[in-house]
C-alpha cells in the first residue's frame, strides 16, 4: 500500500516526496500498527493520517483540541476534494445533523472533533455504529501533566480508544520531552509500539534573545529592515497586545491584534487578513497560531516571555516552514520572570513544581551562553551534534562589546560625498552593491569609484548602516527630500583622524564577509529584492481575484527564482522551482511579462545556463539516477538539493535508492555532508558495525539518543557506500 500512498501524496498533495519519517509512520499506520510520533511544527504530521484516511475503507477520527484547528484543517482537505467534517459547538443544529448524515453514509473519510464531543454518549453511540480504521490523537502532550498544555479530557481518550480495537492508533504532537514522550506511551498504552521522533533541530531559523530595552524601539527596529515580510509577535496579554498594535499602527505597519478578548468575527476577521497577505503582522497572544499553515511567515518575536520552552518552540515553529531562512527574536527581561512567578505561586502541589521546573528550563536557554539551539535540543531528549549551528546569537557574538566598522563606514560616507549628497540610503546603497537600476545607470554612479565596493553587505546591512550614522551624527537626513548629508564629525572619518564603533543586529550581520545563514542558497541570498517586490504585488493581485491566499499560487521560493534567474519564455520558466505544466499555462505569460520589462528597464540578462542545465537532466532517466549520477560526477549534497529545489534529507534519499538499486556511490561527498566530528563519525559507524545499519533506531539508542536522525541518516549511507 505504500506505493499507493506515495501516488496519493504526488496526485493529491502535489508533494515529489515524503519528509523524513513520513513514510515509515505512514507504512506503520497502513499495517494497522499503533505509533507515537513526534515532528516539530511543520514538519507535515497531517499527512501521517490523512493519506492512510484515504486508502482506508472506513473512517479516520482525528481528536483535536481547538475548534480554529480543526476548520482550518476541514477546509484545507475539502480544498483537495477529500471529505472530511467536524463535529462541534459551532455548527448549526442543521448543519450538525449534515455532518451526521454524512458519516453514516460513509461519505466521510475523515472526522475532526474535540475530546469533549467525542467523550459524549451520543458521539460514541453514532462512531459504535461505523467502521473506524484509525483512532488519532493530535497534540498529544495534553495528555501528560508534565506538557505544557496539559487537559484533563484527553486522559479519558484511554478509556474511548477500547471502542475502536481494529483501529490504528496515532498519537501526535511537536512538543514532547522524553518525560511527556514516556506519559503518552503509558497513558494509551503504547509501550510498545513504534515511537518516529524527528530532530527539534530547525536549521532556518535564527534564534536571538535580547535584553528588554526600550522595547518599542528594539521591535520597530527589527521591522524596519523586515517591510513587507510577514510575522508574528506574541504578547504576554491582552493589553500589551492592544498597546503594541496601535504603537505599530501609528508607525505605519501593516498590523492587527489578536487576543481572547476580541469578538470571535473580530478574530477570525483579522486571522484570515494575515493568512491572505492583507496585513504583514499579527500582534497576539498565545491564543494565535494553531492550525496556521503559512508557509512564508519570515519572523517570530516575543515581546514577552513565553511561559516554557514547549511554548516558545512550537510558537518559533510557525516561522520559516517554506524552508527559507527566518528570525526568531525573544526579548528578556526579569521583570517578566516575576509576571510568571506570580501565576506560578497561584499553583499548588504538582502543578506548581511543573511550572516552576518549566521556568527554571526556560531560563538556562535564555541565559546560555552557548550556541541556542544546545540546550534548546536537549530539552526534548536531543543531543546537538555540532560545536555551533551559525544561526543563532551566541554562535555569531564577538568578543567585544562593539566592533569597528570604520572602512564600512568610509565606504558609505564617500559614496555619499561622490553622489552629490543628494540621495538617500536606499540610493546609496545600490550604488555600493553595484546594482544596474535604471536611477543608478542614468545618473552615471556606475562610473563612479564607488560603485560595486560594497557587495560583500546586503542590502538590509547597508541600509542599517546608514541609520547607525545617522544616530551617531555622523550624517543629517534633509527632512523633506530625504537625501543623507554629511556632518563636521563625518570629515574626520573620512580623513583617517576618528574611527567609528557600533554593533550591527547580528540577525543579519555577517561573518567574515560571509552570510551565516548556512542553509540558505545563492538564489536565497542574491536575488532581486526589486523585482521579487514586483512579483508579490502581482502575486497577491491574482490571488486578491481567485479569493485564495497568495502562496498557493507560488510561494516565496518560487519568486526568488524568477528573480534570480530571470527567465523570460516558456522553455526557461517550466524549469524553475514550483512552476508545473499547469501554473505556468494559467500564470506564466502574466509573470513572463513582468521579468521581461524589468529585464529591458535594467539592462538584465537571463541566467539561461543553469536553466538549461536543468533541463538537460530533466530527461526520462529517472530523477535519483540523475541526481546519484551528478554526485557521482563531483556535485554536493547542498549543490543538488539547490538545483532540485528539495532539502538535503530527500537528495539522501535518492542516493539511497540508486545505492539499493546495486549502483556504486564516491564517499567522500557523503562524509563531507556530515557535521559530525571525526570522532563522532567512527562512533556511529562503530555502531552502525555493532547494531547493523538498516534500521536507524537500534544505532541511535546504542548511541544514548545522542546524535540526531538527520546526522545518522548521512552515516548510514555512507556506510553503505563504504561497505557496497
Amino acid at each position: 500500500m505504500i506505493r499507493q500512498a506515495k501516488k496519493a501524496l504526488n496526485t493529491v498533495f502535489g508533494y515529489e516526496s515524503f519528509r523524513p519519517l513520513q513514510e515509515e509512520v505512514i507504512g506503520e499506520v497502513l499495517k494497522k500498527n499503533d505509533a507515537l510520533v513526534i515532528m516539530p511544527t511543520g514538519g507535515g504530521k497531517s499527512l501521517c493520517y490523512q493519506i492512510p484516511a484515504l486508502l482506508f475503507d472506513g473512517l479516520t477520527i482525528v481528536v483535536s483540541p481547538l475548534i480554529s484547528l480543526m476548520k482550518d484543517q476541514v477546509e484545507q482537505l475539502r480544498e483537495f476534494d477529500i471529505p472530511a467534517v467536524f463535529l462541534n459547538s459551532t455548527l448549526s443544529p442543521e448543519e450538525y445533523r449534515q455532518n451526521i448524515a454524512l458519516l453514516r453514509r460513509g461519505e466521510a473519510k475523515l472526522l475532526y472533533l474535540a475530546p469533549e464531543t467525542l467523550l459524549m454518549p451520543r458521539t460514541r453511540n453514532l462512531l459504535s455504529e461505523l467502521k473506524v480504521d484509525c483512532f488519532t490523537i493530535d497534540e498529544a502532550h495534553c495528555i501528560s501533566e508534565w506538557g505544557h498544555d496539559f487537559r484533563p479530557e484527553y486522559r479519558q481518550l484511554t478509556e474511548v480508544r477500547k471502542d475502536f480495537p481494529d483501529a490504528a492508533c496515532l498519537a501526535l504532537t511537536a512538543t514532547a520531552t522524553p518525560r511527556v514522550q514516556k506519559d503518552i506511551k503509558n497513558i494509551l498504552k503504547l509501550e510498545d509500539s513504534e515511537a518516529y521522533i524527528s530532530s527539534f533541530g530547525r536549521k532556518n531559523l535564527f534564534l536571538k534573545v535580547a535584553d528588554k530595552d526600550n522595547p518599542q524601539d528594539q521591535v520597530l527596529d527589527f521591522l524596519y529592515r523586515r517591510k513587507n515580510q510577514s510575522g508574528i509577535i506574541y504578547c504576554f496579554s491582552r493589553r500589551q497586545v492592544d498597546e503594541l498594535y496601535v504603537d505599530l499602527k501609528k508607525e505605519g505597519h501593516s498590523v492587527k491584534p489578536y487576543h481572547a478578548g476580541l469578538s470571535e468575527r473580530v478574530r477570525n476577521r483579522n486571522q484570515e487578513a494575515f493568512i491572505k497577505d492583507d496585513i504583514s503582522i499579527i500582534v497576539a497572544t498565545v491564543a494565535f497560531g494553531m492550525g496556521i499553515n503559512k508557509p512564508d511567515v519570515r519572523f517570530v518575536i516575543h515581546h514577552d516571555m513565553p511561559q516554557n520552552i514547549e511554548s516558545y518552540y512550537q510558537q518559533i515553529g510557525r516561522a520559516g516552514r517554506d524552508g527559507l531562512r527566518s528570525d526568531c527574536l525573544l526579548l528578556f527581561s526579569y521583570s517578566d520572570t516575576q509576571k510568571i512567578r506570580y501565576f506560578i505561586n497561584q499553583k499548588e502541589g504538582e502543578e506548581k513544581q511543573v511550572a516552576e521546573q518549566h521556568l527554571r528550563s526556560l531560563l538556562n536557554y535564555l541565559e546560555s551562553g552557548e550556541c541556542r539551539r544546545k540546550p534548546l535540543m536537549k530539552y526534548f531528549g536531543e543531543t546537538y551534534a555540532g560545536d555551533e549551528c551559525g544561526m543563532c546569537d551566541n554562535c555569531l557574538t564577538v568578543d567585544a562589546d562593539v566592533e569597528d566598522l570604520t572602512v564600512q563606514s568610509q565606504k558609505f560616507l564617500s559614496c555619499v560625498v561622490r553622489t552629490g549628497e543628494k540621495f538617500g540610503g536606499t540610493h546609496i546603497t545600490d550604488v555600493l552593491r553595484g546594482s544596474k537600476a535604471r536611477k543608478v545607470l542614468d545618473k552615471g554612479h556606475d562610473e563612479l569609484s564607488t560603485y560595486g565596493i560594497g557587495t560583500d553587505w546586503s542590502r538590509n546591512q547597508w541600509i542599517q548602516r546608514s541609520r547607525l550614522l545617522i544616530r551617531q551624527s555622523y550624517l543629517k537626513k534633509d527632512k523633506q527630500y530625504g537625501s543623507l548629508m554629511l556632518t563636521e564629525q563625518a570629515r574626520s572619518v573620512l580623513d583617517g583622524t576618528e574611527k567609528v564603533f557600533g554593533l550591527l543586529d547580528r540577525t543579519t550581520a555577517t561573518v567574515d564577509g560571509k552570510t551565516p545563514a548556512r542553509t540558505s542558497s545563492d538564489v536565497e541570498n542574491n536575488y532581486d529584492e526589486n523585482l521579487f517586490e514586483q512579483l508579490r504585488e502581482k502575486r497577491k493581485e491574482l490571488a486578491d481575484e481567485r479569493g485564495i491566499p497568495p502562496y498557493t499560487i507560488f510561494p516565496d521560493t518560487t519568486l526568488m527564482e524568477l528573480s534570480y534567474y530571470y527567465p523570460q519564455d516558456a522553455d526557461s520558466m517550466i524549469h524553475i522551482y514550483g512552476v508545473g505544466s499547469v501554473k505556468l499555462k494559467k500564470y506564466g505569460d502574466t509573470f513572463m511579462n513582468i521579468i521581461r520589462t524589468y529585464c529591458q528597464e535594467n539592462n538584465i540578462e537571463e541566467r539561461r545556463q543553469p536553466l538549461k542545465r536543468r533541463a538537460k537532466k530533466s530527461s526520462k532517466t529517472a530523477k535519483h539516477v540523475r541526481i546519484s549520477e551528478a554526485f557521482n560526477d563531483g556535485q554536493s549534497i547542498a549543490h543538488l538539493a539547490e538545483e532540485y529545489g528539495v532539502k538535503e534529507v530527500t537528495i539522501l534519499k535518492h542516493l539511497k535508492n540508486y545505492l539499493d538499486e546495486g549502483n556504486e556511490l564516491r564517499t567522500e561527498g557523503i562524509a563531507e555532508a556530515s557535521s559530525l566530528s571525526a570522532r563522532k563519525r567512527d562512533s556511529v559507524l562503530a555502531s552502525m558495525k555493532k547494531v547493523g545499519p538498516e534500521l536507524l533506531k537500534p544505532v541511535y539508542e546504542d548511541l544514548g539518543k545522542s546524535v540526531g536522525y538527520d546526522e545518522l541518516r548521512i552515516m548510514q549511507l555512507y556506510y553503505l557506500a563504504e561497505n557496497k
